[in-house]
């Protein structure tokens, strides 16, 4: 792209510094003891109904009480900061399957589960197990080590914690929006690199017919909204395939840019999610981020979260390209791994 050809800078309130943003708490929301009655009870429903919890659906998953407040949280969610930290389930007191289940049809009703991986997960573990981030067919999650900025391939990612770890494991946000804001004022010529098709791996989650990497801009404008797609690890290991496109020195240094800014502490901010947390985030308008941990040696203490992305019938138009990723652009079916939904399932256990 020309630098005279830029996009113009984004107002809206996805664009937000993190200081300022962290100062408010208009994204914390404590759920009240007879939302989490309902949540419980909605959750033993489905389960005496169908033992299986890829098979909730909001429709199963009534909610009265809690569903107009999550219904106002999807628009913040899809339309205003981009993210929510919701407080907190009795993860402690209910058992893990009440608990995978009350947080699956709590996120039913913000978008529709996509699978996770090829095995058709559309309920993650977010875990250390042990694995090496060096290893190209391994991601970060899997691991202890920090997982730098990055989007995750859904319109909203959702996480509840189990457990914390012993040390580290902080969640951090930044605003994308932002991050091209900066860039267009100050490094016009770098922003206009990321408008250029960038390999990422795909570390392995491929679908028969597709490509083991995807070639999607870091900045794409589209029905006048910027949505951003990006995993810096995966971007840098897709230069392994001969067919990939070749990253220039003008890219490495765009890339290098847009990695500064996310650290930032004048653009991000961390939050620390407890037992029962739950987090979700706007992941065409964010980047999320973890940091490095040090973990219990106790089995049943090892941090441990539940993961779900989701795609919301009311999401953004996206461009074409992201079909690439995304297996279609059209809302409410779009994201995670092209896996057929007879192979979706939701483990209790990481496996």
């Amino acid at each position: 792209m020309q630098i005279d050809a830029l996009p113009p800078e984004i107002v809206a309130p996805s664009a937000w510094l993190g200081p300022e943003a962290c100062a408010s708490d208009r994204w914390i929301h404590y759920l009240k003891d007879e939302e989490l009655r309902e949540l419980e009870q909605a959750a033993q429903r489905a389960l005496a109904t169908h033992p299986d919890i890829a098979a909730i659906r909001r429709e199963n998953f009534m909610l009265p009480t809690l569903g107009p407040r999550l219904a106002r949280l999807h628009d913040e969610l899809i339309h205003g900061s981009g993210f929510a930290l919701v407080r907190a389930l009795p993860v402690h007191e209910w058992s893990r399957e009440i608990t995978a289940a009350a947080f699956f049809g709590l996120g039913c009703h913000l978008g529709h589960p996509r699978p996770q991986n090829a095995k058709g997960h559309v309920l993650g573990h977010v875990m250390d197990l042990g694995l090496n981030a060096d290893d190209p067919k391994v991601r970060i999650y899997q691991t202890h080590e920090r997982q730098t900025f990055h989007t995750d391939s859904s319109d909203i990612v959702g996480l509840v914690c189990l457990h914390q770890a012993k040390a580290g494991g902080d969640s951090a946000l930044v605003s994308s929006n932002t991050i091209y804001n900066v860039m267009r004022r100050d490094y016009p010529s770098l922003a206009a690199a990321l408008f250029d098709p960038i390999a990422t791996d795909r570390r392995g989650d491929v679908a028969p017919g597709q490509k083991p990497y995807f070639e999607i801009p870091v900045f794409s404008w589209h029905a006048q909204l910027m949505s951003t797609i990006y995993q810096r690890q995966y971007i840098d290991s897709a230069q392994r395939f001969d067919d990939a496109m070749r990253l220039t020195p003008l890219h490495v240094e765009a890339l290098d840019c847009f990695d500064a800014l996310s650290n930032d502490t004048r653009l991000n901010f961390l939050m620390r999610l407890e037992a029962g947390d739950m987090q979700f985030v706007h992941n065409h308008t964010l980047l999320h981020d973890r940091t490095a941990f040090e973990d219990w040696q106790e089995p049943t203490r090892k941090r441990h979260l539940l993961r779900l992305w989701l795609s919301s019938p009311q999401a953004r138009p996206l461009a074409p390209v992201w079909a690439e990723r995304y297996g279609t652009t059209e809302p409410g079916v779009r994201g995670g791994v092209m896996v057929p939904a007879a192979s979706w399932i939701a483990p209790l256990e990481p496996n």
